[in-house]
Parts: structure tokens; C-alpha cells; sequence
């Protein structure tokens, strides 16, 4: 005769006392926007020089002053990129002819996301005395077409730093589109070029990478200096 057994079910094992390992993880941070830098001009020989295209001189010194080769033909525009003290940046040259800029410096922006308050448009500027520079951070287009078209692809939006650069009045009763479409003298190129305004925009881009200002703010400050 078999003897009854008590069959008990298997004790389960109870859930780990041991502490669950998380990994420690650090935040990614976002990646920078980069800065975009913009000279206004109009492309070719032909314009090579002129009053008109001094953006484009301007763009020319910061690139060799900083080792960035603007080369890319992207956006309808001579592309470079780089970084200025740590900043990222791009320098671009337009290369649509003057009345058509934003053509080229809109989709830069929109295929970047670049904010406005990052873009910074270097051009010619008739009623500042000549060889004077102008920082601020927004305006008007004063009459100026590469700016009108800058600021039309930007949806009318004026938020955004500019330098101006002087190339004074046209002398006597001359056209003033027949003034900017000039040559600079090797004299005038000298003087204009004096200020060295590339390296003072690469110093101060690296001033405000330091302390961490907000680009407007630093434009306000300084103002002065450029005046």
C-alpha cells in the first residue's frame, strides 16, 4: 500500500534584495548654434574692390585672420566654416548680387536654424563718414537694397546685429550708384582697412564667448568704440 504524501508547492524565490544599478548618465547638452557672419557685395571681377563689396573684403580678413577657407558654394554664397574663440561660426559671401542677399543669407538661417540674434551682416554704409565702423543690434535697412532684401527674408523681422562700414559721400553732383560701383584708391583701401575690423570682430566675439553676454548686449556696450 503506498503511503500518502503532501505534496506543498516549491517555495517561489522572493524578489532580489539587491539594489538595481542606474546608469549615471550626464545630460547631453545641445549643440551650439553657430554664429553666421555675412558680408554684403556683389560677386565677380568686375566688382572686385569696390565701395560696394567692402563685406566682402571684410569677410576676406576675418577668414585669413582666423584660418577659415571660404570656399563651399552652398546657399548661393561662398561658404566657410569655423570658430572664432571657441564659438562656432559660419562667414558667408552672397553671391546672388547685391539686391538679391537674402536670397542667399535666408536659407542659410532656415536650413541652420540659426537665431537672427546670431546673425551678424557686414556692408557699406554711405551716410557714415568715411572709414568709420557701426555696431548695433537692429535697424532699419536705410535705404540700403542688400539690407531691404536681407531684412524681406527675414519676414520683415529688423532683429538682428549689423556692422556698418562708411565709405562717405560721392563727391560734387555725382550718382550715387556710379560712387559705389568705384574702386577704393590704394589710399582709401589703406585707411578703410586700418581699423583692421575683422580682428577687432574676432577679439570681441571671443569677449563675449568669455563672459557670456548676450550678443545684442555686448553691441550696446560697445557702441562707443566703434562710433
Amino acid at each position: 500500500m503506498l503511503s500518502a504524501r503532501l505534496f506543498l508547492p516549491r517555495k517561489m524565490p522572493g524578489p532580489s534584495c539587491r539594489p538595481l544599478l542606474v546608469s549615471a548618465c550626464p545630460p547631453v547638452e545641445p549643440k551650439p548654434k553657430p554664429w553666421l557672419l555675412v558680408g554684403l557685395g556683389n560677386p565677380g571681377k568686375k566688382y572686385e574692390g569696390t565701395r560696394h563689396s567692402v563685406g566682402f573684403e571684410m569677410i576676406d580678413t576675418i577668414a585669413q585672420e582666423e584660418g577659415i577657407l571660404v570656399s563651399s558654394i552652398r546657399f548661393k554664397a561662398l561658404v566657410g566654416k569655423g570658430s572664432i574663440g571657441g564659438v562656432p561660426v559660419l562667414l558667408a559671401k552672397p553671391q546672388t548680387f547685391m539686391n538679391a542677399s537674402g536670397e542667399s543669407v535666408g536659407s542659410i538661417v532656415s536650413y541652420f536654424n540659426i537665431p537672427l540674434n546670431q546673425v551678424l551682416v557686414i556692408f557699406d554704409d554711405l551716410d557714415l563718414p568715411f572709414a568709420k565702423l557701426r555696431m548695433l543690434p537692429k535697424g532699419g535697412h536705410g535705404g540700403h537694397n542688400g539690407m531691404r532684401s536681407v531684412i524681406d527674408h527675414f519676414k520683415g523681422s529688423r532683429e538682428f546685429p549689423r556692422l556698418r562700414i562708411g565709405i562717405g559721400r560721392p563727391p560734387g553732383k555725382m550718382d550715387p550708384v556710379n560712387f559705389v560701383l568705384r574702386p577704393f584708391t590704394r589710399h582709401e583701401r589703406e585707411e578703410v582697412l586700418s581699423w583692421n575690423p575683422g580682428l577687432l570682430t574676432a577679439i570681441h566675439l571671443r569677449r563675449f564667448n568669455n563672459i557670456g553676454l548676450h550678443f545684442g548686449e555686448w553691441i550696446r556696450s560697445c557702441e562707443d568704440t566703434f562710433a
